[in-house]
């Protein structure tokens, strides 16, 4: 795969303006990244469960659903990451500040709909309610 989805992730909810100033030099936080296996490449991302484990395992009542969409309080989170071990998908990941994080269906950013499905030259990555 040619990453640009984690790279169009990284950038959307950067906060910034600049996408070379967003990412140059620094490791890139996505909160959707590419897995290659047996030939195989293929996109992980928070599937927005219905019932989610991780907002049931959270200690700390930082993950809950918002209109559809699982989300995490950054200011609520410890840090304890349970939420990483029991995403059956490997979908949650530690981010820069140790703090979990995941997709968010970049609701909260000026994207207003995923950019990695947005940014993606072969439209390899999609977004549909089931």
């Amino acid at each position: 795969g040619c990453h640009l989805c984690e790279y169009n992730c990284a950038y959307a909810n950067s906060g910034l303006d600049d996408m070379v100033k967003a990412l140059k030099g620094k490791p890139v936080f996505a909160n959707v990244h590419i897995e290659e296996a047996d030939g195989i490449t293929y996109a992980v991302s928070c599937r927005h469960c219905k019932d989610p484990l991780c907002v049931r395992s959270c200690i700390a009542g930082a993950i809950s659903i918002v209109d559809g969409a699982v989300k995490i309080d950054r200011e609520k989170c410890v840090g304890c990451l349970t939420c990483v071990l029991v995403c059956p998908y490997g979908a949650v990941a530690a981010g820069a500040n140790g703090a979990a994080q995941k997709c968010e269906l970049c609701l909260a950013n000026s994207c207003g709909s995923p950019a990695c499905v947005k940014g993606c030259p072969n439209n390899a990555i999609v977004y549909e309610e089931r």
